[in-house]
């Protein structure tokens, strides 16, 4: 039975009542979007849906799980059989491909890689096909695999035009054979998840057909964030039923960087004829100040959906405006604008956050932070997993159920070092993918000195070491699902002797011992929650994990950000900062109106984090590129009306 008291407004009501059919929910900035989405599951199931027959994507772990948290309370039940399926839309992928991938002729127990094992794949591409270390980088090669995945085009549909000078001859090849040795690998990078998503449902439709008779019932938060490759799959997925729910604001569609298409939500009328479309206007987070002063802005937008936030919580202070003479002089006000707003109101710190449109301008602020020993996080920084000493261990553990993954064969064989070079490394590569064996079958080959078709010339010591390693490996492979994940790490560590390595920078050690200690943490903890010990999940899930779903804003700091990685937070007080052209809006999008459409976009998304005090502020001068420059008011200080503002300077 429902738990009705999680109260919904007339417009939510409608929203969620609207069962059959597509219907686009146009939920502005703090009107309680998640509610909606978990309500209409909820609302489906007390119909009689059966959860099984529901699907709702988002785009973070952390979303995701506040939605099935939500689930919980609303349908008091804690058995995983009366829940539909809630994930992300790269969890999703995940899903489908391992039931399904077999189809185009990969192995279900594929590996997925991270940025740093795609570009270090990349380089052994680039080293084969002869590329000159001169010419391009393999990030910029990187960069432009991710946009054909995304949008949905083999090595042979790329179009020249569309790629750099530096690239465009070359990059057709590198791309066949970075997909080609991935699929050797039995691997998958991030947009893998997505681009071998549709190429299996436009290639196999009895496979589409099966997808579409499991969920009847889509339902997709975010919708302005979806790229081509999520929207395919989800007109594909809805093909059958129709019945696409999908939540999410034009005015704050802000990641076309990423890939993200604001037309998905601005055409979903003339894509499903008859949709029906509920405007959520009613705001629960903000003072009216702030949101009429927002309203006013985004009205210069041509690409949106008419909608005019309102809220029940009074007007609230006026917005502040500091033109400071210079950027030290900005930074100075904003960092005793916040001690005062602490010590004079009791606003906790964690409760107030700077944000700036690029990171360089957080060192300005970073300094005066220090330098009054005012404690401050920058949200979304280093992810705990991206840490060298973590995708180390990762790495050992990924060998122990894909030893055919060269990229964490390459990363860990000489930790400790054993004298296998890079060339040899190739070599071994290569010989296995001859021999049609496993990388670690080989190595085995190759340490027993039995004869092998490819010539590689290993001294004794070599052979030696490539032995002890592969041995290594078997035995930590024998543990699988003997010991629990912890003690695997634990193992893991001891028998790689890893530790001993990180001995070796003197200065970071202590630093980087507690990372791999928190690792094993982790695991312990993943097992208990998950009351499972498969290192496959666990590595599954780790990587699936984002920088903003690690960012934690913890005990009493002041948070610091880009814009970008505000997007769905909220403070009592937010300080927008370097209000001036050329950084905000930003230089590049000086003479593209649909970008800056975008930039005003991103203004809009960072009033409306605030709740009770907003302050704009701007410098008249500023240290750029080396030299003073002036700086010229950002366009956005004009376009808000001055009855909303109160000037401080």
């Amino acid at each position: 039975m429902i738990d009705q008291s999680d109260a919904l407004n007339q417009e939510q009501q409608i929203a969620v009542a609207h069962t059959e059919g597509p219907l686009l929910v146009l939920a502005g900035a703090g009107s309680g979007k998640t509610r909606i989405v978990t309500h209409r599951i909820a609302h489906l199931i007390e119909s009689g849906v059966d959860p099984s027959c529901i699907l709702a994507v988002t785009f973070t772990n952390k979303a995701a799980g506040e939605m099935q948290e939500r689930m919980q309370h609303l349908v008091h039940t804690r058995n995983l059989s009366d829940f539909p399926t809630i994930c992300t839309f790269h969890s999703l992928g995940v899903k489908i491909l391992r039931e399904s991938i077999s189809h185009l002729g990969y192995h279900s127990s594929f590996v997925i890689y991270d940025e740093e094992d795609s570009l270090k794949l990349i380089r052994g591409c680039l080293k084969t096909l002869g590329v000159s270390n001169e010419g391009p980088k393999p990030k910029q090669y990187k960069t432009f695999i991710s946009y054909a995945k995304n949008q949905i085009f083999d090595p042979d549909h790329v179009r020249a035009e569309d790629l750099p000078l530096n690239i465009a001859q070359s990059f057709p090849s590198v791309y066949t054979l970075y997909q080609e040795r991935l699929k050797e690998a039995h691997a998958l990078d991030f947009d893998d998840l997505l681009f071998l998503t549709v190429k299996l449902f436009k290639e196999h439709s009895n496979v589409l057909t099966y997808y579409q008779n499991r969920w009847h019932y889509l339902l997709i938060d975010e919708y302005q964030d979806t790229n081509r490759a999520q929207y395919l799959i989800a007109r594909m997925l809805v093909e059958k039923n129709h019945n696409l729910f999908v939540v999410g604001d034009p005015d704050q569609s802000i990641y076309s960087w990423r890939g993200a298409n604001i037309k998905n939500i601005l055409n979903f009328e003339n894509d499903y004829p008859g949709a029906r479309i509920v405007r959520l206007e009613q705001n629960y987070r903000s003072r009216s100040n702030i949101l009429d002063a927002a309203n006013a802005l985004i009205l210069n937008n041509f690409s949106r959906y008419e909608k005019n936030l309102w809220s029940a919580r009074g007007p609230g202070e006026k917005i502040f405006l500091y033109v400071a003479d210079s950027d030290r002089e900005e930074a100075g006000f904003v960092i005793d604008e916040i001690e005062q707003l602490r010590k004079r109101y009791g606003i906790p710190r964690k409760e107030m956050t700077i944000f700036y449109r690029t990171n360089f301008q957080s060192r300005v602020f970073e300094d005066f932070l220090l330098r009054k020993q005012i404690p401050y996080i920058i949200v979304g920084g280093i992810s705990f997993y991206q840490r060298r000493e973590i995708k180390d261990v990762l790495a050992f553990l990924h060998l122990l159920i894909s030893d055919t993954d060269f990229i964490s064969f390459s990363r860990t064989i000489n930790l400790p070092k054993r004298g296998i070079g890079e060339a040899t490394i190739e070599k071994i590569r290569l010989g296995a993918h001859q021999s049609e064996e496993s990388l670690l079958a080989f190595c085995k080959r190759l340490g027993t000195r039995e004869k092998i078709e490819i010539p590689i010339r290993l001294g004794d010591k070599q052979r030696i070491n490539l032995k002890e390693f592969v041995s290594m490996l078997e035995e930590l492979k024998a543990l699988l699902g003997e010991i629990s994940l912890a003690k695997l790490c634990i193992e893991t560590v001891r028998k790689t002797g890893y530790i001993e390595t990180l001995k070796e920078e003197k200065e970071t050690f202590e630093d980087r011992k507690a990372n791999v200690e928190e690792l094993i943490s982790k695991a312990a903890e993943w097992e208990i929650l998950n009351d499972s010990n498969s290192l496959a999940d666990f590595l599954e899930e780790l990587s699936l994990k984002t920088t903003l779903d690690e960012a934690e804003v913890a005990d009493d700091k002041v948070n610091l950000m880009t814009l970008h990685n505000g997007k769905g937070l909220e403070f009592t007080v937010t300080f927008l900062v370097g209000m001036e052209e050329d950084l905000f809006p930003h230089a590049n999008s000086r003479e593209n109106y649909e970008s800056v459409e975008e930039e005003r976009r991103l203004c809009y998304v960072g009033m409306t984090r605030a709740k009770e005090r907003l302050y704009l502020s701007a410098a008249s001068s500023r240290f750029l590129w080396g030299t003073h420059r002036m700086m010229r008011p950002s366009r956005f200080l004009k376009e808000v009306p001055k009855k909303y503002i109160e000037r401080l300077r």
